[in-house]
């Protein structure tokens, strides 16, 4: 058995589906895990740890699996120490230490014993980007998800999160692409419910999953300048557990990327990376908590929603045309047979 193979037998029935072993998951921020930092996270019903490097090299973060082989000890309860091989990952029980690569290269009950190759921890990729720590548990990760206004000159990025949710990745992922409900559940900070007509607009398939160019609705205070007007959506689907948007106002454009992650067969954490080329004098602060005020809105709908597997058989649920990005993103799931989240 490999080691991808065990993670998806340790997984359980509600996160089995062999998709989500390919997916990029947004797990924490750069800025949590500093130089010699070690930092413990649960995903699809796994304990990972997290860990860098006290010194600059280009391997620096580290994924594991949160488990010492020899007596299943979490690592993220250990400590850094710099040994022959560079820094160690040590246990917190017996001292055994892990090199870099996961193999354990120190065993101080045994000084003069050379660990056996099986003595080592379970290692997943990771990388960074947009300030975010991706990991992948698949042997042959694609790309990362693309947020070109992120790395635009002139924006500003935010990073708000993570929102916990109780309920699963597709229901969240459906709420994001959702514009109808704006001027209803956020009503006086994204919509009101006296204008809330969605324009009529068209969904294709874009790079990655189902796309909708341009979504046109009324908006009180789009830009903070306290005068309402129309604004244009550009919704996109990058995988089956991540989307984003860019909203255009004149000028004026605002992004997010949301990435959901499997916490467990109940939970979901959702992170958000947020670009803007305006209000670089509003502070981060205001900006987040706005951004809290309307996840805990979304929060409290999506929770209640039943049934809690997003149906994919369209007959189950009534459909307007301004449902046509949720739909197609249903659609897609289908087609491409995901199966977590979804009856």
């Amino acid at each position: 058995m490999t080691i991808y193979e065990g993670v998806a037998a340790g997984v359980k029935d509600g996160l089995s589906d062999p998709r989500l072993l390919a997916e990029w998951f947004a797990v924490g921020w750069s800025r949590e895990v500093a130089a010699g930092g070690i930092l413990a996270r649960r995903i699809l019903g796994l304990d990972l740890v997290l860990w860098r490097s006290a010194h600059e090299n280009a391997d620096g973060l580290h994924c594991w699996l949160d488990l010492c082989v020899h007596r299943g000890a979490k690592l993220s309860l250990g400590i850094l120490q710099n040994h022959a091989e560079g820094d160690c990952l040590v246990c917190p029980y017996h001292g055994w230490r892990y090199a870099a690569s996961g193999q354990c290269v120190s065993i101080p009950a045994h000084p003069g014993l050379t660990p056996p190759a099986k003595a080592r921890a379970q290692v997943f990729q990771v990388r960074e980007r947009f300030g975010v720590i991706w990991i992948c548990f698949g042997p042959e990760p694609g790309e990362l998800p693309v947020f070109p206004v992120a790395e635009e000159a002139g924006f500003r990025v935010l990073l708000a999160g993570p929102y916990r949710f109780r309920a699963l990745g597709p229901r969240l992922i459906e709420n994001l692409l959702d514009v109808a409900h704006l001027g209803i559940v956020h009503a006086g900070l994204l919509g009101d419910p006296e204008r809330s007509e969605v324009e009529d607009y068209e969904v294709g398939m874009g790079a990655c999953g189902p796309e909708a160019r341009e979504i046109r609705i009324w908006q009180p205070d789009p830009d903070g300048t306290g005068a309402g007007a129309h604004v244009s959506y550009h919704y996109e689907v990058l995988g089956p557990l991540t989307a984003g948007f860019v909203k255009l106002h004149a000028e004026r454009r605002f992004g997010i990327l949301a990435q959901v992650a499997p916490v467990d067969e109940e939970y979901s954490e959702m992170r958000l990376v947020m670009a803007m080329n305006y209000g670089h004098e509003i502070p981060d602060e205001e900006l987040i908590g706005f951004q809290d005020r309307v996840t805990e809105q979304d929060r409290r709908i999506v929770e209640s929603q039943r049934p809690e597997l997003l149906p994919l058989d369209l007959q189950a649920e009534l459909h307007l045309r301004s449902d046509r990005m949720a739909i197609a993103y249903r659609k897609w799931l289908r087609e491409i047979g995901f199966t977590y989240g979804v009856a």
